[in-house]
């Protein structure tokens, strides 16, 4: 069997992975220069390190079951333990344990001083249908939870606000609290000490990426596909510039972009699939990477900022403080970055980088005290980069899913469906090709 793959991000070669494990033939077609999507190293100053996602949630298995079975586990690390942080009220102020936000330690709280006063939990019976974050929790916890405990979670996350935020697809771990999520949440325990929430790779978490793309398939950059066409025998997918235009045949088709080229390709062969995603909003944002001579006037491993405290930085990562490998390769000096961008908040991301990096360096000197002399920066602009989850999102991915599966040879996946993360994007992968290699399986 023949698999076009389209999108070489790490949906598409994930995808490519598996399927040519199970003995396809794969051809990967990436419309850009590179593969990898948001995995990506960059060279700042001295040091090679990532400016894209830089960790995997190590509670779900899909990620780091997919680095073992690529040889990496020799690799995997783990952030050093260390407080993280909020950034509110001109303080960094320890974060207390919480479900996405919303409190399960009172007394961490109330020392924190992050909010003004303690909430006031409400039990309110929970709706039938989809509402956004904030319409669940506010008459439940209160605004002031939303705006300084949640909206900073989610806005690291998703780049999106609570108001917009699908309960269900984007938060149903609070979903999950029930209608007194506070009383819920004070009575979850704590998860013991030292186990890792998060991991990352030596050298860096877009290696994962990097070593997928040398896999046993074919990988074309620069192959952008414009037409996806079905055809009596399989498919016919027209890639290239439109002064050389190539048309290259498949038995079926693994579609991996996001969902506004996603909707464009599948317009004739799924045209109901297509309608849905093309309403499908993205986020755009974009990573400053500060290379700094000498330690941070600061501990742990970064903090978040509150988007109703108006700074430009949305958190900051102590990147040489949470990882080991990266504060030996730096020798002495720091690496931290910051996250600029929320859905809706463009205006600083078209301002050239100089600008953008004396933005988010003021930030930094006004949480931290001062920074050290600048030895190297980066910035790494995502344009479009994380798909929102707003209400009634599932709905709309239950339709698409239906709609492609009426279309034999056809798949998709990616972080535009069912998880944004790197364990989910690998599931929404994993999900697909299981599928395609079902239906190959009942038509032989």
């Amino acid at each position: 069997m023949r698999v076009a793959v389209v999108g070489g991000g790490l949906a598409g070669l994930t995808a490519a992975h598996l399927l040519s494990r199970a003995g396809a033939d794969v051809v990967v077609l990436e419309g850009s220069p590179r593969a990898g999507g948001k995995l990506r190293r960059e060279r700042v100053g001295d040091l090679v390190l990532d400016v894209g996602a830089e960790s995997i949630l190590a509670r779900r298995p899909e990620g780091l079951d997919l680095i073992s079975r690529l040889g990496l586990d020799d690799d995997v690390v783990h952030p050093s333990l260390g407080q993280a942080t909020v950034w509110t009220r001109d303080a960094l102020r320890p974060l207390p344990r919480s479900v996405m936000g919303v409190p399960a330690d009172l007394d961490a709280l109330r020392a924190s001083g992050i909010l003004g006063e303690l909430p006031d939990g409400r039990s309110v019976p929970v709706p039938d249908e989809d509402v956004s974050v904030r319409a669940f929790l506010e008459p439940r916890v209160g605004a002031e939870v939303v705006d300084r405990l949640v909206e900073p979670l989610l806005g690291g996350v998703y780049a999106g606000h609570s108001d917009q935020l699908s309960l269900r697809a984007a938060a149903p771990q609070v979903l999950a609290l029930g209608a007194d999520p506070l009383a819920a949440a004070l009575a979850t325990e704590p998860h013991p000490p030292g186990t890792p929430v998060f991991a990352g790779l030596r050298g860096g978490v877009a290696r994962l990426a990097e070593t997928l793309a040398a896999g046993d398939f074919e990988l074309r950059l620069d192959a952008p596909v414009r037409v996806v066409t079905r055809t009596g025998s399989g498919w016919e997918l027209a890639v290239g510039p439109t002064s050389a235009i190539e048309t290259i045949t498949a038995d079926a088709v693994v579609v991996a972009t996001p969902a506004p080229a996603t909707a464009r390709l599948l317009a004739e062969a799924a045209p109901a699939a297509a309608f849905a995603l093309a309403g499908l909003d993205y986020a755009s944002m974009a990573i400053v990477t500060l290379v700094v001579d000498g330690p941070l006037a600061a501990e742990g491993s970064g903090f978040l900022v509150p988007p109703v405290d108006g700074t430009t930085i949305k958190a900051s990562t102590f990147s040489s403080q949470k990882w080991p490998w990266l504060a030996e390769e730096a020798a002495g000096a720091s690496v931290l970055r910051a996250s600029i961008g929320r859905r809706g908040e463009t205006a600083i991301l078209h301002q050239d980088d100089e600008t953008v990096v004396e933005l988010a360096a003021a930030d930094l000197r006004r949480a931290l005290g001062e920074l050290p002399p600048v030895l190297a920066s980066h910035v790494q602009r995502w344009g479009g980069a994380l798909p929102q989850y707003d209400v009634g999102h599932l709905e709309l991915v239950d339709g698409v899913e239906a709609a492609v599966a009426s279309v034999p040879g056809l798949e998709v996946c990616g972080a535009a469906y069912r998880g944004i993360g790197i364990p989910a994007v690998i599931a929404s992968a994993q999900a697909a090709v299981d599928r395609l290699l079902g239906q190959e399986r009942i038509e032989s």
